[in-house]
């Protein structure tokens, strides 16, 4: 009994991970034969777990939503509660939880009968926040693009860039969080290239489309890639420096959005700066307050020559 019991709960599992299982894979994962993957659906149904089935090749099994909220141990108040908290974070008003509450609320509103989809929507719609300091995302917006990134689905959406109002076609990889903007990060179809998306920028929820198989991601990570396109691909001029101290202590006296960091060892980090002028950047580099040698431009170099004799002869000295 209970090992039929972890199988259910881990058969529950798999289902609100990936929209779609065949019997076959679902028998692979938890190690038992399809007629098994079977009954275990039909004792989730009489759990009140709406597990749709179609057959045939092609045919698998898919959790929908029901008349009735299954029982997650939750009232109607407290689904409802954890609703609209989720929906609080993933707006980015509690730090840190932004991405997993978004995964979560993805889960949640899959399953919430339209009573209570009702009353969390009409919270939603009729609260505002006084003197917003974030971009403010629809989270309607926010799972329609993680049920893509998650179900491998094309979105097409209106999108307000820096160059007007354009159509775009893309294949979601992933949703990244700066702490006041969300970002979508997703291959062009029509660019045939790797786009990042500021989300609040997107018009309208995002329509979904065809399938698409899985693409060979940007070479670093999503958090990296989104650091590296937001504080030097725009810019005109790059700087690169080794700073003198641990990644740890630069990532905290900078933000991941002005400055992209690599670790060099225990000691030593790498940072690239893009700017609209060179000159700009010295100080605020010196503000950082390790020291730190420049790899790279030359220019770079002599603006800091030259700062740093005007800053002497300021406090009385002589340029050596």
């Amino acid at each position: 009994m209970l090992e039929t019991s972890a199988r259910l709960l881990k058969l529950l599992s798999l289902l609100q991970v990936r929209r779609d299982w065949t019997g076959p894979d679902l028998a692979a994962r938890l190690g038992v034969d399809v007629r098994t993957v079977r009954r275990d659906v039909d004792k989730l149904r009489t759990l009140g777990y709406p597990v749709n089935a179609a057959p045939g090749v092609s045919g698998g099994y898919q959790l929908g939503a029901g008349a009735e909220l299954p029982p997650l141990l939750l009232d109607d108040d407290e689904a409802v509660a954890v609703a609209v908290g989720l929906r609080t974070a993933a707006n980015g008003t509690v730090a840190g939880i932004e991405e997993t509450s978004v995964r979560a609320l993805a889960k949640l509103e899959q399953v919430l009968p339209s009573r209570l989809r009702r009353r969390v929507n009409a919270l939603g719609q009729h609260t505002v926040a006084l003197t917003p300091t974030v971009a403010r995302v629809d989270s309607g917006t926010l799972t329609a693009i993680a049920g893509a990134c998650r179900d491998r689905r094309r979105l097409r959406f209106p999108y307000a860039g820096r160059d007007g109002g354009t159509r775009r076609h893309v294949e979601p990889l992933g949703l990244a969080h700066t702490g006041r903007r969300w970002y979508l990060v997703a291959w062009d179809v029509d660019k045939e290239d790797w786009r990042t998306f500021r989300v609040d920028r997107i018009e309208g929820e995002p329509a979904p489309g065809a399938r698409f198989p899985p693409r060979e991601p940007p070479a670093e990570d999503l958090a990296s890639y989104v650091s590296r396109q937001l504080s030097v691909a725009p810019y005109q001029h790059r700087a690169r420096l080794v700073m003198h101290a641990p990644y740890d202590v630069v990532a905290a006296r900078t933000s991941m959005t002005s400055v992209h960091l690599e670790r060099i060892d225990d000691e030593r980090t790498r940072l690239t700066v893009g700017t609209p002028s060179l000159e700009e950047v010295v100080l605020w580099i010196a503000m950082i307050g390790v020291d730190f040698e420049v790899e790279g431009p030359e220019e770079l170099r002599e603006h800091l020559r030259s700062h740093a004799a005007r800053l002497l002869r300021a406090a009385g000295g002589r340029p050596g």
